[in-house]
């Protein structure tokens, strides 16, 4: 049972996604839990992308995955109707 709310899912093994990539991105504009609703599920449709977490007070996108590349963040990102600020993505573990 998960323990760290109270949605009732199953923990399982299965459901661990193994991270083989990170990259660390700096979005400009975003001001609300729908800008960030919007950014997440536009980069989650990035094909090798597994996970997306964004910092709204910080503009701090984290993306987990493999095999995708800045420039599909970057156009996703476009979709949504915000920039990439940071031009130069660090990589995170």
């Amino acid at each position: 049972m998960c323990t760290a709310c109270a949605c009732g899912t199953q923990d399982s093994a299965s459901a661990q996604v193994e991270i083989t990539e990170g990259r660390a991105y700096t979005v400009s504009g975003m001001t609300c839990g729908h800008c960030v609703s919007s950014v997440s599920t536009e980069i989650g449709g990035v094909g090798g992308v597994t996970g997306v977490q964004v910092d709204l007070a910080t503009g701090l996108v984290t993306v987990s995955g493999a095999g995708f590349s800045d420039e599909e963040i970057r156009a996703a990102v476009d979709r949504a109707g915000y920039a990439l600020a940071d031009t130069s993505p660090v990589s995170v573990s």
